[in-house]
């Protein structure tokens, strides 16, 4: 059996065409913004809320002094760090010495390249969970058949080989692999193991993800082990968000709840004054000053339409419309309620709104992304089988987002057209 290799079949070839690969879109506007405290090694973090101010007045007199209220604090806590791996294979024959017209040395110069490739997408897949929650995509047809398919909202989150879990609110789950994907049918298809040709069986009952039962599609490892997600925190538990934050009920004071905002009545065509009455309402209610409102692309699109039927309500405030070459677009419009600007960001989903002040929230961790590097200073790890050796390389991120301030947020959900 010959030794595996990946690039080496093309070393000695012709080639009229330069390696064709993604282009690669910034999808990290959270990881961009955010602030980062980079000295959590460990441990527990206490995360104190206020809980009420001093708040005795009293017309006509002093306040009896055993009757003064006090500002009280409660303390939440983070006690462990999450988080993430990635890992990276170079197979050795790739690295060898050939007689071609491309040498070793031209191809170890494309090395730290497919590196920092690797770390922009650890990047997007973070921004997303942190953005969104713990799921990568969302089924948008149920998976009740054994051809292995997958319908999902986020067909540009998928890539060739990667590993996925398939589940819906009942407990079963399926892992498949990433066989194929049809971008303009926005379908994947899905094997039972890596490189194999047997597909993720769904026509079982308990194996049927369907819409109705929320299906959703996580990264490996991801469910139960994701890093805290803005909409798990700033959502009240009834519409998706966590009944807690950091070990603190959040329905026992207004300083743990951000203002949430119903968006079920949200259409494409009334999507600017839904946004302008929820940023009034959030202003009004909140204790901050949220003067983003964050956006998927798709209400972006609605966005630009109703600007340009309006020519009246609203209007964009001049030199204020900047579109970033890291994959994010802002623009400032102009209301009868006053100016609010809009962020439309890629790895966003379509289903809420944020509204954030960058004072609520910290990114805690110990080196942010960073390569593992082994005690003997090797940058991977060797591994040798009969099919010849190989080198592992792993990435990876330590840590947690903290939201501190969820009063100063707010949050627009249940958008669906």
């Amino acid at each position: 059996m010959a030794t595996q290799r990946s690039f080496q079949d093309m070393l000695n070839e012709y080639l009229t065409y330069d390696l064709l690969k993604e282009e690669l879109v910034k999808r990290d506007y959270l990881l961009t913004k955010i602030e980062k405290e980079n000295g959590w090694v460990g441990g527990t973090i206490p995360v104190p809320f206020k809980a009420a101010g001093a708040s005795s007045l009293a017309y006509g007199g002093l306040t009896d002094s055993s009757d003064v209220s006090e500002d009280v604090y409660v303390r939440g806590e983070v006690t462990s760090q999450k988080e993430l791996w990635g890992t990276m294979i170079f197979k050795h024959r790739d690295l060898m010495e050939h007689n071609g017209s491309i040498s070793e040395k031209t191809f170890l110069r494309i090395l730290p390249d497919a590196v920092d490739d690797f770390v922009e997408h650890m990047k997007m897949v973070v921004s997303i969970n942190l953005l969104n929650g713990a799921h990568y995509a969302t089924l948008t047809a149920d998976a009740t058949a054994a051809d292995g398919a997958i319908v999902v909202d986020r067909i540009d989150r998928l890539v060739v080989g990667q590993k996925l879990v398939v589940k819906d609110t009942d407990a079963a789950q399926l892992t498949g692999y990433v066989k194929s994907i049809d971008v303009n049918a926005s379908t994947a298809i899905l094997t039972t193991t890596r490189g194999g040709a047997t597909l993720v069986d769904f026509s079982a009952a308990a194996n049927q993800m369907t819409v109705a039962k929320k299906a959703k599609v996580y990264q490996d490892g991801a469910i139960g082990n994701a890093f805290t997600s803005l909409k798990e925190a700033l959502l009240p538990a009834a519409h998706g968000g966590t009944s807690t934050l950091y070990g603190v009920n959040k329905l026992l004071y207004p300083y743990t709840q951000s203002v949430a905002v119903d968006g079920s009545t949200v259409t494409a065509s009334n999507v600017l004054d839904k946004l302008f009455d929820a940023y009034v309402r959030i202003r009004s209610l909140g204790k901050g000053n949220p003067n983003e409102a964050i956006v998927s692309y798709k209400h972006l699109a609605s966005i630009l339409k109703s600007l340009e039927g309006s020519k009246g309500s609203f209007n964009v405030v001049p030199e204020s419309n900047k579109a970033s070459v890291y994959g994010w677009t802002e623009i400032m419009i102009g209301g009868v309620k006053g100016n609010l600007k809009v962020i439309a960001v890629q790895e966003m989903d379509d289903d809420t709104v944020l509204f954030l002040d960058w004072r609520a929230m910290k990114f805690h961790t110990n080196g942010f992304f960073k390569k593992r590097i082994a005690p003997d200073g090797k940058h991977y790890f060797e591994q040798r089988s009969t099919s010849g050796y190989s080198y592992l390389v792993d990435m990876c991120v330590f840590g947690e987002l903290i939201v501190s301030r969820p009063s100063y947020c707010g949050v627009m959900y249940g958008i669906s057209y």
